[in-house]
Order: C-alpha cells, then structure tokens, then sequence
C-alpha cells in the first residue's frame, strides 16, 4: 500500500488559500499604514477595512456597521456572551441558556459567570446531539438575559434548528447568540432572516490566517467595551487593527460563501461514502445525526481502540485525523460532546473525527478507507477490552447503535 499525505482535520484547522494569501500580501508590503493614520498610506489602509468589512457583512446579511472584527471565535463568543451577561445582569436579568455540548469558550465563559451570581442551564442534547426549540422555550424565564446555542457542533457536525430557536428568543425577547464557527462558509447563512442577534466566526476555519475572526453584533444592542484604548472598533476593542488578517479574512469569506450549494453536494457525497464504509467495521458507531449535519464532518467511534493509538497509526500511514476538538486534544479525559450524547467513557475514548474539504479527492477517501479498517484492526488485536468484548465478558455494546454488531 503507498503511503500518501492527506489531511482530514479541517474542522481544526484550514490552510491559508492562496487567493487569501495574494489578498493578504500587499498589506505586509506597499500598504502597511497605520489605519489610524490621515496620509495616504493610513488611509488606503482603513479603506481595506473598510472592504474587509463590506465583504463580511455581505456573506451573512447584515450591514457593515454591524461587524467588529476579533482575534478570532473564542474571543467573539466571550465578548458575546459577557457583554449581556455585564449589561442585563444590572438590570436583574442574571439567567444564560446554552446547551451541555458547547464549545469551551461558550461554556468556561458560563462557568465564570456562574461564579459571579449567574444561574446557568445547559440544555441536554439527545443521543444525536441534537435540541429543539421547545426546549428552548421552556427555559426561557423573565430573568434571562441570553440564550447561546452554536450552529453546528465542532466535533460531531451535528447543525441546530437555529431559525427556529432563533424565533422563539425573538418572540421572547431575549437575547439570541450563536457560535457559527464550524458554520460559516458551510451552510447559508442569514443574520437577519434566522433571527440572530449576535454571531461569532473564526477565520482560521475558512481558510484565512489564525488570530482572526469576527462578532457581529445586530444594530441597536449595546456593548460592553472588551479592550480600552484607542478608537478602533467604533471604540470597543482597542489596538492598532490587523489589517492583512483582516484583508485575509474578508477574501476568505467572500470565497467560502461563493457557491455553498455545489459544496455541499461534493463534499456530502464523499462524507457518506467514509460513513458507509467505515461504519461496516464490527462495533462502529456514528456520532451525530447522519442527515443534520456539516456536509465534511465524520465522526465516528470504535469499540476495543483507543483514541490516540487510532490517530497516532494514522498519522504514520500519512493521514490527519482528530479525536475530537483540537483545542483540548492534549487532554486525557474523554470528549464532553461524546459523553453529552450518552456514550459510556471507553466508547467516548475510542473516537476519530475527519473532516474533509473541497481539496478533498475520491483517490484519498479510498485511501482512507483502505487503512482505517486495518489500523482498528492492528489496536483491537493489542486491546484487553476488545478481547473481554469478543468473550462476553464486556456488555458496552448492547445499549448503543452500533452500525455493525460484533455478532
């Protein structure tokens, strides 16, 4: 078997496109005014911005005024999240929903916010990472301030009803955000036909440079500032403004959102085809809904493997792969969005996310389909666990669906 290079981990990470490269240069090079600045080179600078901006607004539907450029998703959702929590906190509205599968940074920022007299509920998921908007609903309380549920799970793919939540909220009158990290450039996307207040991105995932994204946040709700200073960010978030990432960012996003419906049908295509395939192997199991979810997105799990010997083997047949959130892949605690679907920790464990992109071609999801039965093969013939589970004697497979029983 000839060993080839193909890179499966694009829910972690993109490579900077070279469109967004060529987009990015000039800024580095013959326009690196300060924005701030009133000759000329200042102000070719902020006129960048300026269509950065545009471009960004144009892909989700909304107006340019409305976007406040970030490092990136985890700072959007923690300045999302923390503005409400500070603003309507005064106001005796001191209760936050989200949901138990969240990013961290959506639920470590809930965590700091229940430390400071918030009350926070965190809607369960069902068995395919899946919640409604009755639930939604039904959590609803006079007191509450926002509610925080992501537009499709970074991790199992699973996308969320967000128009409809997105319709309760407003009904309610409460605060709507989501983190559409995983989101954008994925599915179409519309702020104000979905009815979301505020949305957070990350520019690294749609193939611009990390340490940028954006939040948009919908006209007429107040902010808090995050970083005092300068006038930058209509005054909210000091610093002299990034403007190659930023240029980056707005060509990453206008190529992202160009044609989403052919993408979607590529993509989803080779997705099911790694689905139907993998899943054939004895005691496998797909994690998330199989109709609801991002068109590169796989996530499945083994019975007898062991998670980081799966990536691990993969990796030495030229293959990258996930176990989960790259942000907490150096932990050795099992995945939070597994285990919110119900899997016990040694089916959580043995856990492989790819996911796949439009540079993804027919000849490497052979590939990977050709080395993935073999390596779960190599792991379960060194695995006490699989040995138990052959002989009886482990009954961890009987209360999940597992595509392919051992007998």
């Amino acid at each position: 078997m000839e060993k080839r290079f193909i890179y499966a981990d694009n829910a972690a990470t993109t490579a900077v496109s070279k469109r967004v490269l060529d987009a990015m240069l000039p800024c580095m090079t013959e326009h690196f005014g300060n924005p701030s600045s009133i000759y000329k080179l200042g102000r070719d600078a902020e006129r960048a911005i300026t269509d950065a901006r545009e471009k960004v607004a144009k892909a989700i539907g909304c107006s340019a005024s409305e976007i406040y450029f970030t490092s990136g998703g985890s700072e959007a959702d923690n300045w999302a999240i923390r503005s409400a929590a500070i603003r309507l906190g005064k106001k005796g509205k001191k209760h936050i929903i989200t949901t138990n599968f969240e990013h961290h940074a959506v639920l470590h920022t809930c965590e700091f916010l229940e430390k400071q007299g918030f009350e926070v509920t965190y809607l369960p998921v069902d068995e395919n990472g899946l919640i409604t908007a009755e639930q939604v609903r039904d959590a609803i309380r006079e007191d509450t301030a926002i509610v925080s549920i992501m537009y499709a799970n970074n991790e199992i793919g699973t996308i969320m009803p967000i128009k409809e939540i997105g319709e309760v909220c407003r009904e309610k009158k409460v605060l709507f955000h989501t983190d559409a990290v995983q989101a954008v450039g994925n599915v179409p996307i519309n702020v104000a036909e979905q009815n979301i207040d505020m949305l957070s991105c990350s520019g690294h995932k749609i193939h611009a440079q990390k340490g940028t994204g954006f939040l948009y946040i919908r006209k007429g709700i107040p902010i808090v500032n995050l970083i005092f200073g300068g006038g930058q960010e209509r005054g909210r978030r000091a610093g002299t403004e990034n403007v190659p990432a930023i240029v980056g960012l707005g060509e990453a996003i206008t190529a992202a959102c160009e044609n989403i419906p052919a993408k979607i049908a590529k993509v989803s295509a080779m997705r099911d085809r790694l689905i139907d395939g993998i899943t054939k192997i004895p005691c496998s199991r797909l994690n998330g809904d199989r109709k609801q979810r991002l068109c590169g997105n796989v996530n499945i799990s083994f019975l007898g493997v062991e998670g980081e010997s799966l990536l691990l083997l993969l990796d030495a047949n030229g293959i990258c792969a996930s176990s989960g959130s790259a942000c907490t892949s150096g932990s050795l605690d099992p995945s939070h969005v597994l285990l919110a679907l119900g899997l016990p920790h040694e089916v959580a464990h043995g856990s492989m996310r790819l996911s796949i992109s439009e540079d993804t071609t027919d000849e490497d999801v052979d590939y990977i389909l050709e080395v993935v039965p073999k390596v779960v093969e190599r792991i379960r013939a060194m695995s006490p666990l699989w040995e138990d589970i052959q002989n009886g004697k482990e009954n961890v497979q009987k209360p999940l669906k597992f595509v392919s029983p051992l007998n």
